[in-house]
């Protein structure tokens, strides 16, 4: 295999992303995401085994980076639990709204992935969302949050409505922003948190 040079790998991502975006994952084609990163179609095969491995690095990458800040902001003294729920889900928001076709590809394709092989998805995700966990249970012990709720499902309940509101946005953009949905969501979650 010959060395990769300069950025090819990323471009091929992003490009993806927006190929994906468009036409899904099952009907994107290769020959487009190379003519949009630039590269010839072989030269994609360089860098990934083949469609799904391209799919994998993207949401290998996305919750890499996500699971990487929140851990920063989870290991924060200078803010309390309720500052660090509210930091978790702007880190999410802020990560679609700088690249909405990244929240297509999230809504539409990841539970492909996990469905196809859970054991084969990145597990970063999992780390993620026991670091979520955790900033609740933090809540919980510093007495910010109800000791009245039991943990799990409020897991399953933010992360499943966060995935839920941000399909319904990208069926219908113009309906919702995602800065009302993040508001909103903020909300909703702290009022059943907040003691």
């Amino acid at each position: 295999m010959r060395l990769k040079e300069g950025n090819k790998g990323n471009d091929i991502l992003l490009a993806a992303i927006k190929v994906f975006a468009e036409s899904g994952y099952h009907n994107a084609k290769i020959h487009k995401i190379a003519e949009l990163a630039g590269v010839a179609t072989g030269s994609i095969y360089v860098y990934y085994k083949n469609k799904e491995t391209i799919l994998q690095r993207i949401f290998e990458q996305l919750w890499e980076r996500l699971y990487n800040e929140l851990a920063a902001i989870s290991r924060r003294t200078d803010i309390n639990a309720i500052e660090k729920f509210d930091g978790l889900i702007d880190l999410l928001f802020d990560m679609f709204i700088k690249d909405p076709a990244l929240a297509v590809v999230f809504v539409n394709e990841q539970n492909y992935l996990i469905q196809k092989d859970p054991k084969g998805f990145t597990p970063y995700y999992q780390k993620f969302i026991d670091l979520g966990e955790c900033i609740v249970v933090e809540g919980i012990d510093k007495n910010a949050f109800t000791p009245d709720i039991d943990v799990k499902i409020i897991r399953s309940y933010i992360f499943g409505g966060l995935r839920h509101l941000l399909h319904q946005w990208a069926q219908s953009p113009e309906e919702y922003s995602l800065d009302s949905i993040r508001e909103n969501v903020k909300y909703f979650s702290k009022r059943g948190l907040l003691k």
